[in-house]
């Protein structure tokens, strides 16, 4: 078979076999498709697309590139996967509220790019916290703890991790069956029961439009459950930032407050129903959001977070006495006339916590764990001067000050709120 001519009968419209797929994923696997190859193929997908047996079939092959975990456990495998927002901390409480309630969570985290954050981040402001544990000690730990958080190891679907980098440079990372592949390759290879999606739509979303975001959650469901792993999706809304801090050590400060009792509505609202939706799913529980609230409310979620911590390098009291860096200026940014907040374009916001340096513009960027934003307003908000925009914690004076003009622009004031929109939208099964 040669690879070439499996790149033209994709480039020319042809749906591939289960033969070429698994052909074409070796071949990125070990080198033997070179990068030009890789590209084109990329290409080829991007512009033709591929069926929903082909979606499967190249899921499946992906998976099969490296190690698939097996559990033997005595409680279900289940997680959930976030296409990633502004202010996104969720699988911080999402993982022991899980563990909390008998699940077993090995859920596998990425790092943030552009005007979102990533799950590995928040935890490298951890100290000792150890995101790229070998397999063993992952799977040790979640026996024990019930939940791991930590990142893709070199062992789990390499295939993905060559494609996604050749994508990123042949503009070709919106292309919906690569992408559909690319996250389920790792949650089919992390041995998974059941998993839950948390697909974004708005302006702080990968996806800003409602029908885009609908579609990928459809495809992801439907190539999931084809490959075997029974999968519902969540629309959620990110038209606005998601709790009230963006930022690095800032999220996994609001983190340990939710656990210990203070939570943001709207936060609250997507952890517990995307925790109800995996709880029912892997049989834990009849109503999931009674066993959710009742994992908050008595502290137990709390200790599963402690304990993972713990497990993983972090101090055994984090919880109690959380150690996180903090930056040396930090300031108000009252709006430029008092009113209410009427709406943001939470991309823009996203961008600010980018410009302090607290995302990456580039992937070999290093971070500013300290830096972001805290109580940030959220839309329907009256805000002046005994209420700011938000406060920006910044590594020095110019930089906070150019944190509090971007935010002028991204934040609209005026005299009227807007009607309330359901930060859960819809469910996909």
């Amino acid at each position: 078979m040669l690879a070439s001519e499996v790149i033209r009968r994709k480039r020319d419209g042809h749906a591939l076999t289960r033969e070429e797929i698994d052909f074409l994923v070796a071949g990125i696997t070990d080198g033997s498709l070179s990068g030009a190859q890789v590209g084109a193929l990329a290409m080829a997908m991007f512009l033709r697309g591929m069926d929903t047996r082909e979606r499967v079939e190249l899921t499946e092959a992906m998976t099969r590139s490296g190690e698939v975990l097996e559990w033997d456990l005595d409680r279900p495998v289940i997680d959930k996967h976030s296409t990633g927002g502004v202010g996104d901390k969720v699988s911080l409480m999402l993982a022991p509220i899980l563990a909390a309630c008998g699940g077993a969570v090995p859920m596998i985290s990425g790092r943030g790019l552009g005007h979102t954050g990533g799950t590995l981040d928040k935890l490298d402001t951890v100290p000792g916290y150890d995101t790229t544990p070998d397999i063993g000690r992952l799977q040790r730990v979640v026996a024990d703890v019930g939940c791991a958080i930590v990142g893709q190891t070199a062992e789990v679907a390499p295939a993905d991790r060559r494609l996604y980098a050749i994508r990123d440079a042949t503009g070709t990372v919106e292309s919906l069956p690569l992408i559909v592949a690319s996250i389920l390759s790792k949650k089919l290879a992390a041995g998974l029961d059941a998993l839950v999606m948390d697909v974004k739509f708005g302006s702080g979303a990968f996806m800003a439009a409602r029908e885009d975001a609908e579609e990928l959650a459809q495809a992801l469901v439907d190539v999931a459950g084809g490959a075997g792993l029974p999968t519902v999706a969540l629309l959620t809304d990110m038209d606005e930032v998601l709790g009230t801090t963006a930022g690095n050590a800032l999220e996994v400060r609001e983190a340990i407050d939710y656990l210990t009792g203070t939570r943001e509505p709207r936060l609250h609202e997507v952890t517990i129903s995307l925790a109800a939706s995996l709880l029912e799913q892997g049989g834990l529980a009849d109503d999931g959001r009674a066993a959710a609230e009742q994992a908050l409310e008595s502290g137990a979620a709390a200790e599963r977070f402690a304990a993972m911590i713990a497990a993983l390098g972090g101090p055994a009291d984090f919880v109690e006495r959380p150690d996180l860096p903090r930056a040396p200026v930090v300031r108000a940014a009252h709006p430029e006339h008092a009113g209410l907040v009427e709406r943001m374009d939470c991309r823009a916001v996203g961008l600010v916590v980018t410009g302090l340096g607290g995302n990456r513009r580039h992937e070999e960027d290093v971070i500013d764990p300290a830096v972001g934003l805290t109580e940030i307003a959220p839309v329907g908000a009256e805000v002046g001067r005994d209420r700011p925009l938000a406060v920006v914690h910044a590594a020095d004076e110019a930089s906070a000050d150019a944190a509090v003009r971007a935010l002028h622009e991204a934040v609209i004031v005026g005299d009227e709120a807007p009607p309330e929109r359901p930060v859960v939208a819809a469910r996909i099964s």
